[in-house]
């Protein structure tokens, strides 16, 4: 049960406002934090149900702003592999403990940063070409997997297409695309499993303005910011997400 009393609302709305914020303008590689404040208050599986329907009423609004400017095989890739992750997530959803990717996922994304930082340093020399088509479906596959289990598939999918070089709004764009696949590919699960329930969609009806708003702001704050502060608002964005995820998977 939900208590909708006013610390929830205190709670709930500036998570949901980030969330929204995170994916309309800086490719939604912290909005799982929304649900991670949610579980707080309300549990896992709650949290859940409460925060997709909400995420993908995000996607939907930031998809027109965005509409056909992404890396269409970029996407495809990363979708196709998003397939398994999911299928297998749903399938071990009540065995898996949830911890051990996180700590996986916070690896990799620190991970990738600090290589970066040590080729902008030229410690290292930089990657000549692009991550290929079977990393893209491995991120793919590692981002279902763990955006089922806690909404936190933002880290390798950033991963994967930062290292494509891509201008910002293709950067952003495709990121609206793929979360929108993903999110709908979990949305069946997530019904079968029970993780919906009458209190869960009354959160949601009463929390959609806030998602909408903050996609909004989230658009003009990606229209309005330059392309290198975009990448770097991107590569702190993934670094706290990496050490969050870090975080919580060791305690």
């Amino acid at each position: 049960m939900i208590d909708f009393d006013p610390f929830f609302f205190a709670v709930t709305i500036p998570a949901i406002l980030f969330a929204g914020l995170s994916k309309g303008g800086f490719g939604g590689g912290v909005a799982f934090a929304g649900s991670a404040v949610m579980v707080v208050i309300l549990g896992p599986a709650v949290a859940l149900g409460v925060t997709l329907p909400l995420l993908m009423l995000m996607d939907v609004t930031a998809l027109r702003p965005y509409w056909r400017r992404w890396d269409g095989g970029a996407a495809r890739v990363l979708i196709l592999g998003a397939v398994p992750g999911i299928a297998l997530a749903a399938a071990v959803f009540h065995l898996t403990d949830p911890d051990v990717f996180r700590v996986l996922i916070g690896l990799v994304a620190l991970g990738f940063v600090g290589f970066q930082l040590a080729v902008k340093m030229k410690l290292i020399p930089a990657r000549e070409k692009p991550f290929g088509r079977p990393a893209g479906v491995i991120s793919g596959a590692v981002a279902g997997f763990t955006s089922f289990v806690s909404h936190a598939g933002g880290p390798p999918v950033a991963v994967y297409l930062l290292s494509q070089r891509l201008d910002k709004t293709t950067f952003q764009a495709t990121t609206v695309l793929v979360f929108w696949a993903i999110n709908l590919l979990k949305f069946g699960p997530y019904a079968f499993l029970g993780i919906f329930t009458a209190d869960t969609w009354l959160a949601v009806l009463l929390l959609a303005p806030v998602a909408i708003l903050g996609v909004w702001l989230g658009v003009r704050a990606h229209r309005l910011v330059p392309e290198r502060w975009f990448f770097g608002i991107t590569y702190v964005a993934l670094t706290l997400t990496g050490a969050k995820l870090l975080w919580d998977g060791l305690t």
